[in-house]
Formats: C-alpha cells, sequence, structure tokens
C-alpha cells in the first residue's frame, strides 16, 4: 500500500539539555571516552526479491540499548534524526524515509519525539529496469544518528550492506509488523490558520471514533512551541488541535504543514498533510494537554528553591539579610514571626513580578530572559542610586527604618526589604537554578510563577526561619554596641556593590551614560544626608525628601539612558575570541576544529568568576592553540534578539552558558555553570 510521505527532506537538530551538574559532568566524560559500540544497533533489511524496475521496502533497523532513544525526522527540542547517505546500483532510485510514530519524550522542560524502543525506518527502492533476473544488487548505506539517555547524547554512524535479489521469493514476516508502526495516511487533507497564538488546525476525523490523549507531532520546524499544551477540540466530524507557537518562530509563513497525529493508549497514529484554509471555531474539549509533568514541576520548584537559598550569600544580599538578622537580636523578636512573614510576602512578591514580566514580554514576541531589566540602561542607573542610598543608610548618613538595628523594621519595614533584596539579587543565577529558570520557559504560566514563587521562598527562607525558629535567634551574637559598627562594616560590601553597578554602566552605556548615572546616584546621597542631619535634630524629612528623591529616580529611569553609547561587544581577550552568530557557529564547524562557544554578560557574578577562574587564563589559551579551538563569546549585556533566540533554543533563561563543539561537527555538550581550571584543557586535550 503506498503511503504518502511526510517531509521532503530529513531534519535534525540537537539542542543540548539543562542538566543537573553530575549529569553535565557525566557529558563531558562521555565526550572523552573511548569509543565503543554503538548504543542503538543498526541494520539494513530487504523484504523480498522483486523484478527488475519494480520496488522493493527496505528497512533501517534500529535497536536501542536500555534506557536510550533515537529521533524522529524533527526531534523535537532537541535531538538528531537519521540520515543516510546510499551507495545504490547504477539506476537504482532510494524513496523518502517512512518513521512510525514517534513518543513523546519530555527532559528538563525540553520536548523530545523519540522512539525508547526498536523501531523500523521503511525505505521504498526502486530496481534498475536493466537488473537481470537471478542476480544480487548490493545496497549500502552510510548512517548516522545520535543515541540519548536522559543525561547525556552520543553521535553515532555505521555502514549497512545489504542485499536484493532480482527475481521472485518469499517475503520478511516482520515487514507487516513494521508497517502496522507507520501512521496510516489520511485520505483527505487538512486546513490549518495561523493564529496570534500559534496555529490551528482541523483534521478529518470521524465523530464516532474515539480517541485518547492525542499529540500531534508537526514535521516542520520552528512552527510550533513543541513542549507548550496541546489543546484538542471535537467539531462534528472534524478534530481541531491548537498549537501554541514558537518561541523562536520561522520568518517565514508556512504554506503547507505535514505531520503525524498520534492517537494515543498505543492506538497507532494518522499522517497527513493541511493546507491554509478555514478551521472551525468552538466544540467540546477532548484528550489530555502534552509537555507538562509534575515530575517536571517538582524538579523545577526545587532547583528554584536552592538556587534562593544561594542567593543570600551575594554581596549585595549577605549585608540586607545580616542586618535584618540583627534586628531580631536586637529587641523586637516578639514580633519575629510577624517580620519574617513580611520578608518573605516581599521578596516572593518581587520574584513573581520580574517572572510574570517575563513571561509577558515573550508572549508579546520580546526576546528577553531572566536578569532582562539589567539590560535596560534605565534600571541599572535606578540600581546604581537605590545601593548608594543603601551604603549611605549603613555608613550612618540616614536612618531607613527597614534597615534599623535600632528601632528595628516592623512589617512594612520587612516587606520592603523583601522586596529590595528580590530585586538586587536577580543577576546571580546559581547552578541550581539553570534548570530551573530553562523550565519555567516551557512550563504552563501558573507552573512557572510557581518557579517564579519558590526561588523567592529559597531567598527568603533563612530570616523566614529566624523569625519562627527561636533556637536559631538564639544562636545570633548578643546585642552590643558592637551592632553598630557590624552595621557601618557592612557599608563596605554595599559600596562595592555601587563601585560594581557603576563599571556595569560604563560598560553598558559608556562614559558620559556612566557618568550621569554616578551623578544622580551622589545627589541621592546628599539629600538623604540632609534628611539624617534633620532626623538627628527630631525635624521632619520627609516633605522635602520623598519628591526629591522620585525626581531623581525619574531623571534615572528615563534621562539617564539617552546618553547610552551603543554597544560595542566584548573584547577579543587572550582567548583572540570573535562575536558570536550563528554563521560564524556554522563556519567553525565545517572546519572540522573544535570550537567553545560562552555566553556572558557584565552583569553576571558567576559568569567573570568562570572566566577569571577558567576561561581567560594562559592554560587555557595554550590548550586552546594547541587544538586549533575556535572561540566565539556571545555578549548579553546588553538585549540581543539573536543571542536570546539562541538561548532558548539551548534550554536556557539566561547566562552563562557554555558549549563545547568537539571535533569533526559532532554533538554539542552542554557544560556545567561553575569551570574548573582543569575543564577547557582538558576538552582541548580529549580527555
Amino acid at each position: 500500500m503506498h503511503r504518502r510521505p511526510l517531509a521532503a527532506n530529513v531534519t535534525g537538530k540537537f539542542h543540548s539539555f539543562p542538566l543537573a551538574i553530575l549529569f553535565l559532568l557525566i557529558g563531558v566524560l562521555a565526550m572523552a571516552a573511548p569509543a565503543s559500540a554503538n548504543h542503538i544497533r543498526a541494520s539494513l533489511v530487504a523484504e523480498a526479491p522483486a523484478a527488475p524496475g519494480g520496488e522493493v521496502t527496505l528497512a533501517i533497523l534500529m535497536q536501542p540499548d536500555k534506557g536510550w532513544h533515537g529521533y524522529w525526522l524533527n526531534p523535537g527540542d532537541a535531538g538528531l534524526g537519521l540520515t543516510l547517505d546510499w551507495t545504490l546500483p547504477e539506476g537504482a532510485r532510494a524513496g523518502t524515509m517512512l518513521y512510525p510514530v514517534p513518543q513523546t519524550l519530555l527532559v528538563q522542560g525540553l520536548m523530545n519525539h523519540v522512539y525508547e524502543h526498536d523501531y523500523a525506518v521503511l525505505v521504498p527502492l526502486t530496481l534498475p529496469a536493466n537488473a537481470r533476473a537471478g542476480t544480487t544488487l548490493p545496497i549500502t548505506a552510510k548512517a548516522q544518528w545520535l543515541a540519548c539517555t536522559e543525561s547525556i547524547c552520543v553521535p553515532e554512524q555505521a555502514v549497512l550492506q545489504g542485499t536484493v535479489t532480482v527475481g521472485q521469493g518469499p517475503a520478511d514476516a516482520r515487514f507487516e509488523r513494521w508497517r502496522a508502526a507507520l501512521p496510516a495516511p489520511l485520505d483527505r487533507p487538512g486546513t490549518f490558520a495561523v493564529t496570534p497564538k500559534g496555529i490551528s488546525l482541523a483534521i478529518p476525523f470521524p465523530a464516532s471514533a474515539g480517541i485518547d490523549a492525542p499529540h500531534f507531532f508537526i514535521a516542520g520546524d520552528g512552527l510550533v512551541n513543541y513542549a507548550a499544551p496541546q489543546a484538542f477540540r471535537r467539531k462534528g466530524d472534524v478534530l481541531v488541535v491548537d498549537l501554541p507557537r514558537a518561541k523562536v518562530p520561522s520568518a517565514e509563513q508556512p504554506t503547507v504543514i505535514s505531520g503525524v497525529l498520534a492517537l494515543g493508549d498505543n492506538a497507532g497514529g494518522i499522517a497527513l498533510v493541511a493546507r491554509a484554509g478555514a478551521v472551525p471555531e468552538g466544540g467540546t474539549p477532548v484528550g489530555a494537554v502534552a509537555g507538562f509533568s509534575a515530575a517536571t514541576l517538582g524538579l523545577a520548584v526545587l532547583g528554584a528553591l536552592l538556587g534562593g537559598l544561594v542567593l543570600n550569600v551575594m554581596p549585595c544580599v549577605f549585608p540586607i539579610l545580616s542586618l535584618k538578622a540583627l534586628a531580631l537580636a536586637r529587641g523586637n523578636s516578639h514580633r519575629a514571626h510577624v517580620e519574617g512573614l513580611a520578608y518573605t510576602a516581599g521578596v516572593v512578591l518581587a520574584c513573581l513580578a520580574l517572572g510574570g514580566a517575563m513571561l509577558a514580554l515573550r508572549a508579546a514576541g520580546e526576546q528577553v530572559g531572566w536578569a532582562f531589566q539589567l539590560q535596560d540602561p534605565g534600571i541599572v542607573a535606578l540600581l546604581l542610586l537605590l545601593a548608594a542610598a543603601i551604603t549611605a543608610n549603613f555608613a550612618g548618613l540616614f536612618e531607613l527604618p527597614g534597615l534599623s538595628i535600632e528601632r528595628g523594621s516592623g512589617s512594612m519595614g520587612a516587606f520592603g526589604t523583601g522586596l529590595l533584596a528580590a530585586f538586587v539579587a536577580t543577576p546571580c543565577t546559581g547552578p541550581f537554578m539553570a534548570a530551573a529558570m530553562g523550565a519555567a520557559l516551557v512550563l504552563p504560566t501558573w507552573a512557572a510563577l510557581a518557579v517564579f514563587a519558590a526561588l523567592g521562598v529559597g531567598l527568603a527562607l533563612p530570616f523566614l526561619l529566624l523569625g519562627f525558629v527561636p533556637a536559631l535567634r538564639r544562636l545570633l551574637p548578643k546585642p552590643g554596641p558592637w551592632m553598630e559598627r557590624f552595621r557601618h562594616f557592612m557599608a563596605l560590601p554595599m559600596g562595592l556593590t555601587v563601585l560594581a553597578l557603576g563599571w556595569l554602566a560604563w560598560r553598558l552605556g559608556g562614559t558620559g551614560y556612566a557618568l550621569a548615572a554616578a551623578a544622580l546616584a551622589l545627589a541621592a546621597v546628599a539629600v538623604l544626608a540632609l534628611a539624617g542631619r534633620a532626623q538627628r535634630g527630631g525635624r521632619p524629612a520627609a516633605r522635602f525628601v520623598a519628591p526629591a528623591l522620585l525626581a531623581l529616580a525619574a531623571a534615572a529611569v528615563i534621562g539617564a539612558p539617552h546618553l547610552a553609547e551603543a554597544r560595542q561587544g566584548a573584547d577579543a581577550g587572550l582567548l583572540n575570541a570573535r562575536p558570536f552568530s550563528e554563521a560564524a557557529l556554522a563556519k567553525a564547524q565545517r572546519s572540522g576544529k573544535p570550537a567553545f562557544v560562552y555566553f556572558t554578560a557584565d552583569w553576571c557574578l558567576s559568569c567573570k568568576v568562570n572566566e577569571g577562574v577558567a576561561i581567560k587564563r594562559e592554560a587555557t589559551r595554550d590548550a586552546f592553540r594547541k587544538a586549533g579551538v575556535t572561540v566565539l563569546v556571545g555578549d548579553w549585556t546588553r538585549r540581543d534578539p539573536a543571542i536570546t533566540r539562541f538561548l532558548t533554543a539551548q534550554g536556557a533563561a539566561g547566562v552563562p552558558l557554555y558549549l563545547w563543539y568537539p571535533a569533526g561537527g559532532g554533538a554539542p555538550v552542554k557544560l556545567p555553570q561553575v569551570l574548573t581550571p582543569e575543564t577547557l584543557p582538558a576538552l582541548a586535550a580529549g580527555r
């Protein structure tokens, strides 16, 4: 029986998963390990003899080891489909590969279209018309594919050899089972319409036919968000599926859509082609949503919670947390639980607001990621003003109730301090947060907001525990005059934060913008110093302080950005790195030499630590020169849609991101977010 092919060409891609550090290290070791037997065994089988000029079906039988999987023609968010390079007798022609109905596999928020069991890809072969009966024709195919577990991927290949007899003879019985696994061709075309939210697809489907947990596997790339939920509804004899648009949509509008409708519960599937046309509205919802699981959400929430805990030791957060803890020790511990809840509410609200804003901007088509606010010169100027004000408070120039040791803070002060702590902590994404932030980009909105809320809970957890556990408060040092000296000492790390923000302003927008932002910050400190003098004299200060600070903040957000110069990008540096672009990456891969691609930003603390510890070192430079490594750097200090699209495609919500492309064009390895001095030299040496 003739079956309509799903696509004219086999396409493939590989996007590394955002994995936990342990799994990433395993992946690196796997790339460095000696070659071994393939994890997916491939063989070439012919169904039966065929007459001269006739057609015979070949099967590429793929047999994965336990725990391994191969990919459909469109692998989804990650992976690489099977490719074949044929060597055939003169006059023979191989047709399009026909795949069985695939399965969905969600790994760290990325949707993959896979086979976790033995499967056969069928290929029709037309024999030469002049072939002589009774002869045997040799058939050879060089096959390449990607074999993966949920933690590592290995590019594999094999030279497959077989023969076809010209004439008559018995058929291989296994082909009946392999044909049954193919999707049945739909005898009528469907229709589709592009909507603001994605693609609506109308599939002819009898109202009397049952369907359970359907999923539509689209053959074209860059059209839909594979991991987002698919909504199915029935309108008479039509099944309508609403497919959310791709996060990085294709620039061209589709004219034809092809794919496979999996019917669920091992019921097989339907292969169809759809053309632009009318799609019915309304209908009765059916089936289940795909692309989401409680396990994925649980792992993302845990990663965000741990990441929030790590943020407490960052230099811009630790002083605030320390003074809040000492305020409890000073004598207002009878309201400690109230302040703990208020502080937590402020932190969680700030994280939800930032996460919700990011999701809303992405839904509107903006290419933004986590800590997107630090790519905005206006926000950086405002942060510089705010950090200078906090430093002045720690130095004793004025009293801010939310950070006061003497008077405590009260619930409103604690709430405001929580807002502040979360806002200044967002650029410091730790190793536990990479997978969590990546998953938040593909989870349903409510689940993504749960991840951001977990980040806030992790950030607030130490102070929350102090508020509710008296035994922990008793571990704090006893109050005394030293506390005021400690407060003044905490002005040092906050002052360093001011200097870092000033440096960032210079890197972000040039000298003129940085000087304007610094002048506004100094003006704010002067206003607050006058307020402190009024406070010490028992006079009200809010009457003139509030309007002055509001005016300075408005000037920082609205006026200073007009002085920002265009971003020039990162320096070539010690490694002679070139600016990242997908064209530059493709050129580097074609060279056959290894490539190291890293994404950084001047506001990213962990990026700068890794660059000093592991990347911009003479040992790394020497190892890279010896191996001929091409280095590409993506500077994300200012917003760059091309870099954001690439990060999203890699399942990353932000920086740092480190990718190692081995020699020979193999699949990239995503490196941990924490690099050691030996990591890159070892990769360059093939260890």
